[in-house]
């Protein structure tokens, strides 16, 4: 009897620990939540207030389902995503850009980033 009681109380940790874990998500995402309305609300995002607001709550209702992803974890594969669209070496020039090559100047909220970079062809 003794496996089978360490079976059910390890069980029951684990209920516990995932009921801790999304507790301690849906209290983040509240906070975020607050954070995001306060932007909106003070005028400091680069939307009107009625689509920061919106996007917001739709945010907030994502995270609630748990279909948000970690945006730093995904830039670098959505980058290179957007390279898919060249071929051959105008594909590689892409991914450099993307990558640390290059420089970059500008932002979103400035109206776009713009990047480039140099590459050295050989005479003929």
């Amino acid at each position: 009897t003794t496996p089978h009681l360490l079976r059910s109380l390890a069980v029951v940790l684990a209920g516990a620990l995932a009921c801790a874990t999304g507790a301690l998500a849906a209290s983040e995402a509240q906070d975020r939540y607050r954070q995001e309305m306060a932007i909106c609300n003070s005028g400091q995002s680069n939307q009107h207030a009625s689509t920061c607001r919106r996007e917001a709550r739709n945010a907030l209702a994502e995270s609630r389902r748990n279909g948000l992803t970690d945006p730093a974890g995904n830039a670098q594969a959505n980058q290179l995503m957007r390279c898919k669209a060249h071929e051959g070496d105008d594909r590689k020039a892409c991914e450099m850009r993307m990558g640390a090559q290059g420089s970059t100047e500008g932002s979103v909220s400035a109206g776009g980033i713009l990047r480039q970079s140099t590459v050295m062809v050989p005479a003929p």
